[in-house]
């Protein structure tokens, strides 16, 4: 309610929806709900731009209406707040399964342990380079150099450029690696759970 009202008074001239988003966070830690899993519902509504501007319009109708019916809108964060979290639940074992995936291989070839996390980055779309990975690992350049090149060979890695420049992304091999591992399927509707069972578990928690 906080953040509607902020929203719906809209008092500065400018970053009025972030100071409301940072407002409900705000009053989500005080009462305690720290864990940004479940204080914040930023990254949902990034992904629900739409539906949010919605919301707002259909309960505030372009200003601060107090006597409007708000209970759409506290259905809409309910089910945000609960699609982030079990989103984040859903993320922690997909990278669960990839990682498993990695570390066979990995295992398989009798390479340093360390190896996985540059093959986990380059997964996830970071680009790996070796300044970065001998740093991490407290290795040298020769060390860095030469696993690298190991996972090149095993088409987990490939180069991009040259010299100071060069950095490492994902093979093909590894992209649909990580497609197989993934769980595309949609968080499912609370209000929808909750027509056919007294409890409301979060995935992954049963």
């Amino acid at each position: 309610m906080a953040r509607l009202n902020l929203a719906m008074i809209h008092p500065f001239k400018d970053g009025n929806g972030r100071m409301a988003r940072a407002l409900q966070t705000l009053v989500i830690a005080r009462d305690g709900i720290l864990a940004p899993t479940f204080s914040s519902i930023e990254e949902w509504l990034g992904r629900n731009k739409d539906p949010y501007y919605a919301i707002l319009s259909e309960v505030g109708q372009g200003a601060w209406h107090p006597r409007n019916n708000a209970l759409p809108w506290l259905r809409f964060c309910l089910r945000a707040h609960f699609q982030q979290a079990a989103r984040l639940i859903k993320r922690n074992a997909e990278i669960g399964r990839l990682w498993a995936e990695v570390s066979k291989i990995i295992v398989a070839n009798r390479l340093p342990e360390r190896m996985e996390l540059a093959v986990m980055d380059a997964a996830f779309g970071v680009r790996v380079r070796n300044s970065v990975y001998r740093t991490e690992h407290e290795i040298s350049d020769v060390v860095a150099s030469r696993d690298l090149r190991k996972l090149c060979e095993l088409d987990l890695l490939t180069p991009v450029g040259e010299k100071r420049g060069r950095h490492y992304i994902a093979t093909r091999k590894l992209r649909e690696l990580r497609r197989e591992t993934a769980d595309t399927r949609r968080a499912a509707d609370p209000y929808q759970l909750i027509q056919n069972t007294s409890q409301l578990p979060l995935p992954g928690l049963v």
